[in-house]
């Protein structure tokens, strides 16, 4: 029976987590499909998914040609997801930095909400970053929602859930922002259209093995875009 529930995740570069990722997904015993998309790791991730999916018909795997960045994969799985009709799509990072056990209440919400997010600033969230990183993203939070007034107070995570079902006229296409600034505009789009936001508290966690991609230049392109997207509203 095909699942109703698509999971996804991008990845680049991420040999040391992507088994232990794939092995918690499957720990969770739960009817769901998976699509990873890998932007031809050097260190060869797309090689190691296809050795552990080699009887897992659930585990769907595109190999882009060169790194292409989150965005444009979130697109295409978006699309992925509408195309074979899944109802749920659910996003998360392969970097161990999100608990897959989290995805069961995913799904439970995802029944009465058409968009979930985990965030890590509300009341029992959590996180382990630090440094430039944890500056970066605690006030880049806090920010977006100083200027649009956005009742959230988590803009940047990827581990999200899509009620394809219930979001009507709404699509990640429609998206024009880069890298990480595509995760906020996002949920300014999910406002703008009147969605409910749902969000259930998480603990991120230090990435596992590998480095971080998130280059300092995207403080620079987030202050951009949502100086562009203030004006645009």
């Amino acid at each position: 029976m095909k699942s109703k529930i698509l999971i996804f995740s991008a990845t680049y570069n991420e040999s040391e987590n992507i088994t232990t990722f794939l092995r918690s997904l499957d720990e969770l015993n739960l009817n769901v499909d998976v699509l990873i998309i890998d932007d031809n790791s050097p260190d060869k991730t797309w090689e190691i998914i296809q050795n552990y999916s080699k009887d897992k018909k659930n585990i769907h795997l595109i190999i882009r040609e060169k790194k292409e960045g989150l965005d444009t994969a979130h697109k295409i799985a978006y699309e992925y997801a509408v195309e074979n009709d899944y109802e749920f799509l659910i996003t998360l990072d392969a970097d161990l930095t999100h608990d897959p056990k989290k995805i069961p209440e995913f799904i439970t919400e995802l029944e009465s909400n058409s968009f979930v997010i985990g965030s890590r600033y509300m009341h029992g969230g959590k996180t382990d970053m630090k440094g430039w990183r944890f500056l970066l993203s605690y006030f880049g939070n806090r920010f977006f929602k100083f200027i649009f007034n956005i009742d959230c107070t988590e803009y940047t995570s990827s581990f999200r859930g899509f009620n394809l079902k219930k979001l009507k006229d709404f699509h990640l296409k429609n998206i024009t922002s880069k890298g990480y600034s595509f995760f906020m505009e996002t949920i300014y789009l999910v406002d703008k259209k009147n969605f409910f936001i749902k969000q259930i508290p998480i603990y991120a966690k230090q990435r596992g093995g590998g480095k971080s991609k998130i280059a300092k230049i995207e403080l620079l392109r987030t202050i951009i875009n949502l100086f562009r997207l203030k004006i645009k509203k």
